[in-house]
């Protein structure tokens, strides 16, 4: 049906459009047909992954240099959008940009090379370990630490909430290499390979949604690291962190909305379909104006994300505070367009022969991660501030 994801962005150019349409493709004619399995088993399937990585999506973020596609952020936001109309999973298992965006922000020379090389290598999984069980919103308390001894580091404590943490190759690991009492300075970002004596996984949440998406705990026993797998400087993980977030905050936001446009589809083709009262369901003014309101929050939350990564790809100064605008509306929508899907399909919503409870089910987890949105409101009050001080001294 027409809407505005059918719209092929003007600011695409033609390899990129026809990239767009080939992912759209494997998404809507390979890949949802197993998405119901996939919530089921709690697996995602090796051969999607394969599939996935012979269509180049592992590559997007890195640069040419480093053996990658140097995709702008709005293409990856694109693919990420394709791909959640499907399943949210395949855009949170092919999607190593936090990673990238770390190692660009953080490494340089050999150090860069090597990594985002080895990002770019066909089924090379990644994760980021920031969270733990105490550090959540708060993530400058984290207290796994990480000593020099001689050329090494000896990384020790427990990390939460890792997306990919049971199938990732390739961690980036946060841990404490100054006191507690320096908060976010003292803290460092290592580089950590799945397979590193001392670094086990202890569990894999059973979550209500993303069913397909591992989500672990992990243990650091004593893992000894090169003081070469530091990237950066130490003390600097927690800015990485935060600037990396700016790039991967509207990704986050364009994979909620795929899960909104999927719903709202369902939702219209449902309304069309349903007779009550003689006539289509579709046709009472009061689901008119929800499906309207429906259409309405998506659209606006779509521009919203999307210039925020036009701004990103311009390396403009108000990322930061359009970035948390794009993740926190778009997520919000997502949870509101997916709920008001189930509304729309009544007691068919609900069951699981329909897909709309799943996509409520998965659309919850994106108000929360990458910075819950009570947080990114936060940044934005704080950013504004911000401006008004310096207004109010001009």
């Amino acid at each position: 049906m027409p809407n505005a994801s059918d719209a092929v962005p003007t600011w695409l150019n033609a390899e990129e459009t026809m990239f767009r349409a080939e992912v759209r493709r494997f998404a809507r004619t390979e890949l949802r047909p197993l998405v119901a399995e996939i919530d089921r088993s709690g697996e995602f399937p090796r051969a999607a992954i394969e599939t996935m990585d012979s269509l180049g999506l592992f590559s997007l973020a890195v640069p040419e240099e480093h053996g990658g596609a140097d995709a702008s952020l709005g293409l990856q936001c694109v693919v990420a959008e394709e791909l959640a109309y499907a399943t949210p999973v395949a855009s949170l298992v092919v999607s190593p940009s936090l990673v990238t965006a770390l190692i660009l922000r953080a490494a340089g020379g050999d150090v860069a090379d090597e990594y985002l090389k080895r990002v770019a290598t066909p089924m090379t999984l990644t994760a980021v370990a920031l969270s733990e069980p105490d550090s959540g919103s708060d993530a400058a308390s984290i207290t796994a630490r990480a000593v020099r001894d001689g050329d090494d580091y000896v990384l020790n404590g427990r990390k939460s909430w890792i997306t990919n943490g049971g199938i990732a190759d390739l961690f980036c690991v946060f841990a404490r290499t100054g006191s507690v009492a320096d908060r976010a300075r003292g803290i460092s970002a290592f580089m950590l390979d799945a397979d590193t004596p001392g670094f086990s996984v202890a569990k894999l949440e059973d979550k209500m949604g993303l069913r397909g998406s591992t989500t672990a705990e992990c243990v650091l026993e004593d893992v000894r690291l090169p003081a070469t797998q530091l990237i950066g400087v130490e003390g600097g993980g927690f800015r990485y962190v935060m600037e990396a977030f700016d790039k991967t905050r509207p990704l986050i936001a364009c994979v909620a909305l795929g899960i909104a446009q999927a719903a709202l589809d369902v939702a219209l083709l449902y309304a069309q379909e349903r007779r009550q009262f003689g006539k289509a369901i579709g046709e009472f003014q009061g689901l008119q104006f929800l499906l309207a309101d429906m259409a309405i929050a998506l659209e606006s939350g779509r521009t919203l994300t999307y210039e925020a990564a036009r701004l990103v790809d311009l390396g403009s100064p108000h990322t930061t505070v359009y970035a948390s605008m794009a993740k926190s509306w778009g997520t919000d929508v997502a949870m509101k367009i997916t709920t008001d899907a189930v509304q729309v399909l009544g007691g068919f919503g609900y069951v699981k022969d329909f897909p709309v409870e799943r996509m409520m089910r998965d659309a919850k987890i994106f108000q929360i991660f990458e910075g819950t949105n009570q947080i990114q409101r936060g940044i934005i009050a704080r950013e504004l501030n911000a401006w008004a001080r310096t207004e109010a001294r001009a």
